[in-house]
């Protein structure tokens, strides 16, 4: 298998986590759910992020902007984030969230998808 198959299925995998990230903002905006400001994590510590969104997690590990941007909230701690906040960019989304992690940490998007919709 070539890098350039490689490329091209990683490209089709996050086009499908995409997918399912534009449906959920779709829903959450039809069932009236508003966005509000996501905060971003380090151990104990919460911070102010430049994000507005949903959780994505009920751990508030992962979230999902208002364009249907993924985020990861877990952050690197530091003093200077405590009082400025933090500066988030996207992450390319995977179908398979926490892949190569331990056991019972990997969970398909498209359940964790599931699982937002179906929260009150």
């Amino acid at each position: 298998m070539t890098a350039q198959w490689w490329e091209r299925a990683r490209a089709a995998e996050t086009e499908r986590a995409r997918e399912l990230l534009r449906a959920l903002v779709v829903e959450l905006r039809r069932r009236g759910e508003q966005p509000g400001p996501l905060r971003a994590r380090a151990g104990s510590a919460r911070y102010r992020t430049d994000v507005v969104g949903w959780y994505l997690r009920a751990d508030g590990s992962l979230g999902v902007g208002e364009g249907a941007e993924y985020y990861v909230l877990d952050v690197a701690p530091g003093l200077r984030a405590r009082f400025r906040g933090v500066h988030l960019d996207p992450s390319e989304p995977p179908l398979q969230v926490g892949r190569g992690a331990r056991d019972g940490e990997s969970v398909e998007l498209a359940e964790l998808v599931r699982r937002r919709v179906s929260q009150p």
